[in-house]
């Protein structure tokens, strides 16, 4: 299945997360640049 995930912050990156885990091909999205690089690295 395939997931957007809109904010990367506690809720929204944990969440992204587990859907991963259990096999989901999740796209998480935020406004700030700063969380997306660091999610990059």
């Amino acid at each position: 299945m395939k997931i957007t995930i809109f904010g990367s912050g506690y809720v929204g990156l944990v969440t992204g997360a587990c859907m991963a885990e259990v096999g989901n091909d999740v796209l998480c999205m935020d406004v700030d640049k700063s969380k997306i690089a660091r999610l990059k690295n």
